[in-house]
């Protein structure tokens, strides 16, 4: 598989007016409304579509993301693009920027089946891969019985379940959620994580779950914004010798784990996804990872910096 087929678009900073995504503000409509904000997705979608990429995902929780995916889809029916999105947060913001609260996050029975029909609602047809939003350890999910037996009837039912990992304790998530079953068959297959050079914590801990038959997804791996627009000299001095952008460097880092199935990448504009995608370009060499390795940072402390980060 060739490094353009491993990328996946991830729509969390297209699908509603703010996140917390870095250098994203200036790309985005001005206005920020909901007709805006879905050309801006088509846009997006078209041109990674016409570049080769076939993996979209998306969340309930991403606003609009489901509806705008589904009517793209509707309109120009590609027979070819894997799609995931995930349950468990639900959008709040009222298409706001400046919200108190964005989303709210709900591990139950109850949250699943609603938001299960309403992603089917947008996605049904194309949906391939449901995953639980931002696992934790302490997620009442791993104690709740009859949740779990909902989500091995999706599995049945030819749908992929996965979940998504975030905070300081992802490997300890994951190898947890590895053990789960429902009725003597492991629960979970697919796997989505942060990882980036600031925070590969988890690099083990995936690597195990790519070896053990799950599919791996990367998520974050510009640490939201933070190695395109203010990147270690490290990323900054490879990049300028490979004549690429820090995005870049940093999204081809991401691709060398070859542990890593699908690599999302999250461009807001078309100009962002060009450079976003010179990284399939960028062949690191040893010396050149094994620099790359070091800049990783406690992940407690890496969090917390990504808790700090403004919604705009």
């Amino acid at each position: 598989m060739n490094a353009i087929q491993r990328l996946g678009l991830g729509l969390a900073a297209l699908g509603r007016p703010a996140y917390i995504n870095v250098g994203r503000a200036n790309d985005l409509p001005h206005d920020r409304s909901v007709e805006a904000m879905r050309e801006a997705t088509w846009n997006v979608l078209d041109a990674a579509y016409t570049a080769g990429i076939r993996w979209v995902d998306a969340a309930r929780s991403y606003g609009r993301a489901e509806e705008f995916l589904g009517g793209w889809l509707a309109e120009r029916a590609p027979e070819d693009v894997t799609v995931s999105s995930k349950w468990g947060y639900t959008y709040v913001g009222d298409w706001k920027t400046d919200a108190p609260v964005h989303e709210v996050k709900e591990h139950v029975l109850e949250r699943y089946r609603v938001q299960y029909e309403e992603t089917r609602g947008f996605l049904d047809g194309y949906l391939s891969v449901y995953q639980v939003h931002s696992l934790t350890e302490d997620s009442p999910l791993f104690r709740d019985v009859r949740l779990q037996e909902a989500l091995a009837e999706a599995a049945a039912e030819g749908v992929r379940v996965g979940f998504s990992t975030s905070g300081p304790r992802q490997r300890d998530t994951i190898r947890r959620a590895l053990e789960l079953q429902v009725d003597g068959q492991r629960l979970f297959s697919a796997v989505q994580s942060t990882w980036n050079v600031l925070e590969p914590s988890a690099e083990y801990a995936l690597r195990d779950a790519h070896d053990e038959g799950l599919l791996v997804l990367l998520k974050e791996v510009l640490a939201n914004g933070r190695l395109a627009v203010r990147p270690p000299g490290a990323v900054r001095a490879i990049a300028s010798r490979k004549g690429v952008q820090p995005d870049a460097l940093a999204l081809a880092a991401a691709l060398s784990r070859v542990w890593a199935d699908t690599v999302l990448i999250g461009a807001v504009s078309t100009a962002q996804l060009a450079s976003n995608l010179a990284a399939t370009e960028v062949v690191l060499d040893g010396d050149e990872r094994e620099i790359l390795s070091g800049l990783g940072v406690p992940p407690e402390r890496y969090w917390a910096e990504r808790s700090a980060l403004p919604w705009t």
